[in-house]
């Protein structure tokens, strides 16, 4: 089941949280920032062991302090205008932390907005590209959670699955 929520992902109580890390794994501001300062130090100690990730692929760890049961961080594309395949590495970061969250058996997703923020992916484009990724996915898991930051964007997502053909 995909759902659409307003809320603050680092509170959500589900198998996993995604987060839109940056490529070095080194937190930052957003949704990545949050995550960090939640979870607590011990995440940022498994994603200095782990290294790195290049935009497109994901990695997963604990979750530290937070309620869900792992992390896994996703690297979006920087928007350049979107002709420099912006799409097919965002929709790359979004089957990763899908394929990462079925190998580990996990049954609950929750997901924001990666790359909308300071990477500037135009929302209405991003959410069609997290929504039709959700929906390949949506039988493999219990509940797949858009967790929204502000009423807006929550107002997109749900305007974006209804054209998918979805939701109501």
């Amino acid at each position: 089941m995909i759902v659409i929520t307003l809320g603050d992902i680092t509170r959500e109580e589900t198998d996993a949280i995604v987060n839109a890390a940056n490529s070095g794994l080194r937190g930052g501001g957003g949704v990545d920032g949050a995550i960090h300062r939640a979870a607590g130090p011990t995440v940022m100690e498994e994603c200095r062991a782990i290294g790195g990730c290049p935009a497109g692929g994901a990695v997963i760890t604990g979750a530290g302090a937070l309620r869900a049961k792992k992390i896994i961080h996703a690297v979006g594309p920087i928007w350049r205008g979107g002709g420099r395949g912006e799409a097919g590495i965002l929709a790359s970061a979004y089957e990763k932390s899908f394929l990462l969250a079925k190998r580990h058996g996990l049954r609950s997703i929750a997901l924001p907005a990666i790359s909308t923020g300071a990477y500037g992916y135009p929302l209405e484009e991003a959410a069609r590209v997290a929504l039709r990724a959700g929906l390949r996915f949506e039988g493999d898991f219990d509940e797949i959670r858009f967790v929204c930051f502000s009423a807006r964007d929550r107002g997109v997502y749900e305007r974006v699955l209804a054209e998918l053909g979805a939701g109501g």
